[in-house]
């Protein structure tokens, strides 16, 4: 019968479809790995993978058990979540998923207090996009993300956390940063500059600029929040940045200049998700009011959500 690690490993495969990266994503050698997967095709008496120089490619039987075992390694998991209860509620891993236009930004705000309250806590923490992060969670490789709302799964269960408004990020010299706020109004006839298709902020900027007959650039797209910044910087466009990036990579620099919007801004939200029916739900609740209580005292820039 195969094992839970030649399972692994072939996940791992079917996810980065490279034998290198899904030896580093399981801690092994290429070698190891390599071997562990033969030894699991002459078990199974069949070929997972086709192997060339140019790339990796599974079989369809290969998929087909790949899938099987993506449900297999989750419900070892989650045998594994009611063994750890009886340790008590955050004395364990929780494997974090997060988007990448919020996780440098968010994380280094909560961690030092939850390692101070709970110093046996353990947060691994990984940036994907959003339809690979809720892959990853249903399959269970993550164990909460921290994601926009609203959210329409019925086999993940999400509780809000924070609403986090967009700034207008510009040149000093531009005319939208004379006002210390900025009329959304006179947003028309702006080029804006948005992350790459794909990210959810991407979706509401577009919204933004619909709603006020800004005009998003199609031109040039960022593929990070600092790659907006730096073009912003260079005069290329303006920009909708979120609040928590605005106060660590904006307000303490001269490069760019940022102003809230006049009246209600427009803002995202963000809650935290898990999948339903999973063993550590209580402990991931009691996770959320700790991270509630430490946005409230240390990130006025957010609305911290019940």
């Amino acid at each position: 019968m195969p094992t839970l690690q030649q399972i692994r490993y072939l996940v791992a495969i079917a996810d980065t479809l490279h034998f290198r990266r899904a030896a580093e994503a399981c801690n092994v050698t290429q070698p190891t790995l390599s071997a562990q997967l033969k030894e699991l095709e002459q078990k199974l008496s069949v070929q997972l993978v086709e192997r060339n120089r140019a790339r990796v490619i599974l079989t369809p039987l290969g998929d087909q058990i790949a899938q099987k075992g993506r449900i297999v390694l989750r419900d070892m998991e989650e045998i594994r979540a009611i063994a750890r209860s009886s340790l008590g509620a955050l004395q364990d891993t929780i494997r974090i998923g997060v988007i990448p236009s919020l996780g440098s930004y968010f994380l280094p705000l909560i961690v030092p207090d939850l390692h101070e309250s709970h110093p046996k806590l353990r947060l691994y923490m990984r940036e994907a996009m959003p339809e690979q992060l809720l892959r990853s969670l249903e399959d269970g490789a993550f164990d909460v993300l921290f994601f926009p709302m609203p959210l329409d799964r019925g086999d993940l269960v999400s509780t809000l956390m924070f609403r986090e408004p967009l700034l207008v990020v510009a040149p000093h010299d531009h005319r939208l940063m004379a006002p210390q706020r900025v009329d959304p109004a006179s947003l028309k006839g702006e080029t804006v500059l948005s992350l790459e298709h794909g990210h959810r902020l991407d979706e509401q900027v577009r919204e933004v600029c619909a709603t006020y007959g800004a005009r998003l650039s199609h031109d040039y797209e960022g593929t990070s929040l600092d790659t907006l910044r730096q073009m912003v910087a260079m005069g290329m466009g303006v920009s909708l940045l979120p609040a928590l990036y605005v106060r660590s990579e904006v307000s303490h620099q001269d490069i760019v200049v940022a102003r809230p919007f006049a009246g209600v801004p427009p803002a995202r939200t963000i809650g935290m998700v898990w999948r339903r029916g999973t063993a550590r739900e209580d402990e991931y609740c009691t996770l959320a009011g700790l991270i509630r209580g430490v946005l409230g005292a240390k990130a006025p820039e957010v609305t911290v959500l019940s």
